[in-house]
């Protein structure tokens, strides 16, 4: 027997073998390998001396309409959902994610400096441009996005998340990749017996992992230059996690079929959250403890090692399924597949494929899918900025306490830019007002950038995408509810101004991915 997914017995087999791991002996080596990456810091193989920039980007595929001609959005199609296959992501040089729709490219680390920053911005638009090109040959184009609405043509969207086939007792998610670790989320006693969103108007839950395949993210990376300061950039990342978000929401609203039979329309508009994504990750926190959410602060960079090799074990893997090869981080393998199911929206991890690539690095995970590449690469200039400016000038704002930092994110999600968010400005003065909060926070990014090598010009232009949110109060969360707004009042069922508004923003970003900003929509 044959799904979406693979061949089914074949894929059963596996998650089996993965559940007949003994979560007490997978946690064990954990701790033993955090043991040996202590050492290897104590030693300083971890240490480069240098701060470094990287990239992951997600996308999602919908169908390009290359059979629709004539239709009003130019090729772009209604925007439905569309599979990816596996053959057609090895071409492109992708990597498979959660969702069959789903492709993400990883980036090549780069040297914190202009060239750096350059080389990070034009290998995604040359990478993207080559799958922008071969897509279309399939009838299809990757979106970057936060959130899908419109499922596969003829399919629902409760029935492609829910879709799954029973093998000898063994859950397999039809539209999920074919990666046994996504299919052991849901089966298998820390699983539970479902996975819901907990979100505004929304009733929705299935006894996959697949309500995650909704969403899609960038997260820069920065590599920390001395591995045992990583405590000092992990805690401003944590201050900046609101802020960011603020910056970049970008999720207003799920599929329409899975908000509630008795969800008020106008309700959904004026209340709804701008940032569903974040709601729709935090479905994984089946586990006694909270697995998606922002993490405390941290003490020493040890102790960071201890967190993940202490996280609730979720998905445990045979040693002999780990353990690849002979790189320098195969030695501490266990805890390398730990750091994958330890969801904080800052994620310290460790890795290196040889000593000398060693690095102790922050992922910084709140930032959902933006509408331009340009918009994208502000992101990561702008993290690595603060963090290469807030830690060295010792920015006050570490002292934010983590409650108010933690409640700074929430109100992002749920508010965007209208959120009250607190800040304290680089004389010490804690302030709620907006634009001062994000005066602090440019200059102090575009001071990072600066150090870095870049001229005022290229610093000011990195993060010019950015400004201008904050001057015209537009995010692209905003940007979507507004076009839906318009829709109902021309008279359109709630659902289809959803879907209609969906489809602005395919047609706006087709014409500006590449070489465009959100600005100039």
């Amino acid at each position: 027997m044959t799904t979406r997914a693979g061949d089914v017995p074949a894929l059963a087999a596996r998650v089996e073998e993965i559940l007949a791991v003994d979560p007490a002996t997978f946690q064990d080596r954990a701790e033993i390998d955090a043991e040996t990456v202590k050492t290897e810091l104590r030693d300083g193989t971890f240490d480069n001396h240098q701060s470094i920039v990287g990239l992951e980007y997600e996308f999602y595929a919908v169908s390009q309409g290359r059979w629709n001609a004539g239709d009003e959005t130019e090729g772009m199609g209604r925007g439905e959902l569309a599979r990816v296959p596996r053959r057609l992501l090895d071409l492109i040089g992708f990597e498979k994610e959660l969702g069959l729709h789903n492709a993400e490219m990883t980036t090549s680390p780069q040297p914190f400096n202009p060239d750096g920053l350059r080389a990070q911005s034009a290998e995604v638009r040359s990478r993207l441009r080559a799958a922008l090109e071969t897509t279309s040959q399939e009838g299809m184009r990757l979106v970057s996005d936060a959130m899908w609405t419109t499922p596969p043509a003829g399919e629902s969207a409760r029935s492609y998340l829910s879709g799954a086939v029973e093998s000898e007792g063994v859950l397999i998610g039809t539209n999920m990749s074919d990666s046994p670790r996504y299919h052991a989320m849901g089966n298998g006693p820390a699983a539970g017996d479902e996975f819901r969103i907990d979100a505004p108007f929304v009733d929705f839950a299935c006894r996959t992992a697949m309500p995650v395949a909704l969403t899609t993210s960038i997260q820069p990376h920065y590599q920390v230059p001395t591995a045992s300061d990583l405590p000092r950039y992990h805690d401003y990342a944590i201050r900046l996690a609101g802020p960011l978000l603020a910056l970049g929401v970008n999720s207003p609203f799920f599929p329409p079929e899975l908000y509630a039979d008795d969800a008020d329309p106008d309700a959904i508009l004026a209340e709804g959250h701008d940032e569903n994504r974040v709601a729709t990750f935090e479905c994984l926190n089946v586990t006694g403890a909270p697995k998606v959410c922002l993490p405390q602060d941290l003490h020493t960079v040890e102790e960071a090692v201890d967190r993940v090799a202490a996280d609730d074990v979720i998905v445990p893997m045979p040693e002999d399924a780990i353990v690849a090869g002979d790189r320098f981080d195969d030695t501490f393998a266990t805890l390398r597949r730990k750091h994958g199911t330890y969801w904080r929206w800052v994620r310290p991890v460790f890795g290196g494929d040889s000593r000398s690539a060693a690095n102790a690095r922050l992922e910084f995970r709140p930032i959902p899918g933006q509408p331009t590449v340009r918009d994208s690469v502000a992101f990561v200039a702008a993290f690595a900025g603060l963090m290469e400016c807030l830690p060295q000038r010792r920015h006050p704002s570490r002292r934010l306490d983590w409650g108010t930092a933690h409640d700074n994110f929430r109100a992002a999600a749920a508010e965007g830019l209208d959120a009250d968010l607190q800040w304290v400005t680089n004389d010490g003065v804690e302030t709620t007002d907006i634009e001062r909060v994000f005066e602090d926070i440019f200059a102090h990014a575009e001071a990072g950038l600066v150090g870095a090598g870049c001229s005022e010009r290229e610093a000011e232009g990195y993060l010019a995408p950015l400004r201008h949110r904050v001057e015209t109060g537009t995010t692209p969360a905003s940007w979507k509810r507004d076009r839906a707004r318009e829709h109902r009042a021309d008279g359109m069922a709630f659902p289809d101004a959803v879907r209609r508004a969906q489809r602005d923003y395919l047609t706006r970003q087709r014409e500006t991915l590449l070489d465009g900003a959100f600005a100039d929509w």
